[in-house]
């Protein structure tokens, strides 16, 4: 955003207020779109790793059966792979990270919200929002930072 350099440049406080409030909503939008991606993909992986473990010791109990055998130690290492590939992509975390930016999104909306209802037209200033919109930058910094950390972080080791 640019102060305004002459009368009537730029937009107006209200209108600033606007803008501001969209790109929030924009953030939070994106923040409830990748949670939800994240929260399915870290289920999915926790529940076939879980059915996959149940079914190779239920099929391995079988043991007078080779063609079940194989078919179990098969499931170990399908379940195996999945138990390494889990930490990799740490939806988990990624998941809960997305959930915190929405949580700070969704404030700094209903706190913007306030900032114009409860301030009269007139005595709404560029000032006042460049308060909220420093906020929105420390979120989308807080939440890139935050990211590349946990991209950077190598994966916790497996168990054998």
């Amino acid at each position: 955003m640019q102060p305004n350099s002459a009368p009537g440049a730029g937009l107006s406080p209200g209108e600033t207020a606007a803008l501001l409030l969209d790109k929030i909503r924009q953030g939070n939008d994106y923040a409830r779109g990748k949670k939800q991606r994240f929260r399915g993909s870290a289920s999915l992986v926790k529940m076939l790793t879980l059915a996959l473990s149940a079914s190779s010791t239920v099929i391995l109990g079988l043991q007078d059966l080779n063609a079940w055998a194989g078919l179990a130690f098969a499931l170990v290492a399908v379940g195996t792979l999945l138990g390494a590939v889990e930490p990799f992509f740490d939806w988990r975390s990624r998941w809960i990270l997305m959930e915190e930016a929405q949580y700070r999104f969704q404030r700094l909306a209903d706190d913007l919200e306030y900032l114009v209802a409860s301030t009269a037209v007139g005595d709404l200033t560029h000032d006042h929002l460049r308060e909220v919109f420093d906020r929105y930058q420390a979120i989308w910094d807080d939440l890139s930072r935050t990211w590349l950390e946990h991209r950077r972080e190598p994966p916790p080791p497996t168990s054998p």
